[in-house]
């Protein structure tokens, strides 16, 4: 069995990674850790949890009871990711960081959009991007994994084929994306309170969304990126517009076609006639994706949805997990949402 730490464990990630890890062949939760919720049992905080973990109680992080630990996943803000990762790569298995820590590539991008600086070049530069539909290769046997923005898996897996077909311009990119509550993550804030977000929908992060460079790093294209929260719990749908490139004939056929092929043996891909929706991919790690062609206007339409907890967060980083340690990449998820 695969001994795995959950530092973080009371969030919404942290409860979802729970989830997965109950029904997960390989894998036993050994400690989980919420410095907020310590002493607190799981199944208080999460009824739904109550049947895998009826003895569960979070604690405290302990660097000394992590170490030697097969796999830890790091469900915390983005800073606090940062300084514990050296106490633990190397000392562990893997590491899983769900925050954007180690995501960028480019570290001057983290003044200008978490708002501090990065002082660990060395992991930044080691750290794998945790997307395995992009990754795979360099995922296995990784000791520390970037799980990617869920605003960015849900873009990325439906811009990246056409990018790297060569099929659209890669200036002016534009995602218009929105998301459940659940992105925020879980804390106590008036702008995620009911009376706020029930009958609601709004822009946010605008002209600077912290997602923009990750995007960009991963789709290979500038882009203008605007979010919109929906007065739902859990779900990402991403609506993406581009241009076709000079001198290249494309069709809603066509696209259709090179989608299916360049997905064809990802074991959560989907690639749809019609539209996806979050609902269909609701508790699942599946990823739906489709896109058109508008003659009137010479534009190219892709769409993604996904749910942001599962694939989008904690869902993506157990493929992730899986995949660097050499198990069954598919195992302890979903192919099959929720329904109705």
């Amino acid at each position: 069995m695969v001994a795995v730490g959950i530092i973080g464990a009371s969030g919404f990630t942290g409860a979802e990674l729970l989830r997965l890890a109950a029904s997960h062949p390989d894998f036993e939760v050994v400690m989980a850790t919420g410095d907020s919720q310590a002493g607190t049992r799981a199944a208080d905080l999460y009824p739904g949890l109550s049947a895998a973990y009826p003895d569960l109680v979070f604690e405290p992080f302990d660097a000394d009871r992590a170490r030697g630990l097969d796999l830890v996943f790091l469900g915390l803000p983005h800073e606090a990711s940062m300084a514990m990762a050296p106490e633990l790569v190397g000392h562990v298995g893997c590491v899983v960081d769900l925050s954007a820590a180690y995501r960028l590539k480019d570290a001057s991008h983290y003044p200008t959009y978490y708002g501090f600086d990065h002082d660990q070049p060395g992991l930044l530069a080691d750290a794998v991007y945790g997307l395995p539909e992009l990754h795979r290769s360099e995922l296995k046997g990784a000791q520390l994994v970037a799980t990617p923005g869920c605003y960015v898996t849900t873009a990325t897996l439906a811009l990246r084929p056409l990018v790297e077909a060569g099929l659209i311009e890669t200036t002016g990119v534009i995602v218009d994306a929105a998301s459940g509550v659940t992105g925020a993550g879980r804390k106590a804030d008036l702008a995620f309170s009911f009376t706020t977000v029930d009958e609601n929908m709004i822009a946010y992060g605008l002209l600077s969304h912290r997602h923009t460079p990750e995007m960009e790093q991963e789709i290979g294209a500038q882009l203008l990126f605007t979010p919109h929260l929906v007065p739902m719990n859990r779900g990402i749908l991403a609506t993406c517009y581009a241009k076709p490139a000079a001198g290249v004939d494309v069709s809603t056929e066509s696209l259709a076609a090179l989608l299916r092929e360049r997905w064809a043996d990802e074991p959560f891909m989907v690639v749809t006639d019609g539209s996806p929706s979050t609902k269909a991919t609701l508790g699942s790690n599946v990823v739906q994706v489709t896109a058109r062609y508008d003659d009137r206007t010479n534009t190219i339409v892709a769409i993604g949805a996904l749910d942001n907890l599962a694939k989008g967060a904690s869902g993506g980083a157990v493929q992730a997990a899986n995949v660097a340690l050499g198990l069954d990449e598919s195992a302890g998820l979903s192919t099959v949402g929720v329904a109705p």
